[in-house]
């Protein structure tokens, strides 16, 4: 009898307030609690998803050919250099900072992986381990002037833009281009695929994975007397990663198999995510970015949490500089240049990440690198003019911008509600 007075008084109450509905499992409760953090200003991906399909079947129904295997391959590999740089520009964002040094380090970091490995024979292995410790120190720079001087990361970064683009053109020398080998390590990273049982045997792991180590975590809330996830959900969850990811493998079994560089690339997304959300260093990230004053009152060493961000986009950026090279089999003055470092923020932000600080997410390169990419594919095809692919560009960088804005003052007002 008690027990169902407590019920009755509970439905009473959420009828009053329907944003104590929760997520029971249930189908109905799923679209509940989806609908409840959609009304609280929690938009998550689906704005960039939506826009994505859009995007898609718009090209398609210009020209079928937008949608096909060879067309959808190249286009992953042709994100993965922007797409690295915008996960290095994720996470300063985090911060509520900018990091608009990302191309010139890349740029830099290009010539150095090419110039030891051509001008010095070193391996190329080699190479490119050297030039990720020399963007690793350069994000160290940059994060120590920050943080521990005080000057501001816009002037900071903005400098380094400047200075390291002119390294690039001293290490290059008067000749301004340095071929690489077409058989190397630094040329095979974008033009290895994998044979499609690879590629199968990747992604069953993939979600294999996702499953085993959510129904671990949420079965150690469950016997830690926190709110879990039931297995209905998992389930759920499971199959919503599965079609994406099967889908993908089988489309890019079609061509040539998956390519390593995209692999490589939703690889670091993933173990950035997890660092991001389920590590404490993740955790730290989002209290700077969200109060810094109250992160650090909390004995979190803000400055320690700056420069090692600094250091992590300037890293990725690094990478992103090596892809630009193997995708060219060449270093020159344009690499990492032009619009790289425009569109890595602007993936970044498109992908769901705020400008504001302390909201965001690592699938945001992932997601913000395909719609532009889908964007710069598809007008392509349609053989117009880049003149378009900026204006469209921007178009939706601006929309993405409103939507955030928007949703940071829908979460105020629920907040206040």
């Amino acid at each position: 009898m008690a027990q169902q007075t407590t019920g009755t008084a509970q439905g009473a109450q959420i009828a009053r307030d329907p944003r104590l509905i929760v997520d029971d499992g249930t189908p109905r409760g799923l679209v509940s609690g989806a609908l409840r953090r959609l009304r609280g200003g929690e938009l998550g991906p689906v704005p960039v998803i939506v826009g994505l399909f859009v995007i898609a079947l718009v090209f398609w129904s210009l020209n079928d050919k937008f949608l096909s295997p060879q067309n959808l391959s190249n286009l992953t590999v042709q994100i993965v250099a922007v797409g690295l740089m915008s996960s290095g520009v994720i996470m300063v964002l985090l911060l509520g900072e900018i990091d608009l040094s990302v191309g010139s380090v890349a740029g830099v970091c290009g010539v150095v992986a090419t110039v030891l490995a051509v001008q010095y024979g070193w391996n190329e292995v080699a190479a490119m381990a050297a030039a990720v410790v020399v963007a690793a120190l350069i994000g160290v720079i940059h994060g120590t002037i920050f943080a521990k001087v005080g000057v501001p990361a816009f002037v900071v970064t903005l400098a380094g833009l400047i200075g390291w683009q002119g390294a690039q053109l001293y290490l290059l020398g008067a000749d301004g281009t340095i071929n690489v080998p077409y058989d190397g390590p630094i040329g095979y990273l974008t033009q290895t695929y994998f044979v499609p049982a690879i590629g199968w045997g990747i992604a069953a792991a993939a979600v294999v994975l996702y499953a085993g180590f959510t129904f671990y975590g949420e079965s150690r809330r469950a016997a830690a007397g926190l709110s879990a996830k039931s297995p209905t959900e998992i389930v759920a969850r499971t199959l919503l990663l599965a079609v994406p990811v099967l889908g993908g493998v089988w489309v890019l079994n079609s061509y040539k198999g998956v390519p390593l560089a995209f692999l490589i690339f939703v690889g670091i997304v993933v173990v950035f995510d997890l660092v991001l959300r389920k590590t404490r260093y993740g955790r730290m990230v989002f209290a700077v970015g969200g109060n810094a004053e109250a992160a650090r009152r909390a004995g979190i060493n803000v400055d320690m949490v700056r420069i090692s961000v600094f250091a992590l986009a300037s890293t990725l950026s690094g990478l992103g500089g090596i892809m630009f090279v193997s995708r060219s089999f060449a270093v020159n003055q344009s690499t990492g240049g032009g619009d790289a470092l425009m569109m890595a923020i602007a993936a970044a932000v498109i992908g769901g990440t705020s400008l504001f600080g302390g909201r965001g997410s690592a699938y945001s390169a992932l997601l913000g690198g395909l719609v532009l990419g889908a964007i710069s594919s598809g007008l392509f095809l349609l053989q117009m003019d880049s003149s378009v692919r900026f204006m469209i560009t921007a178009v939706v960088l601006l929309v993405a911008v409103i939507l955030d804005a928007v949703s940071r003052r829908s979460r105020k007002t629920h907040a206040r509600g």
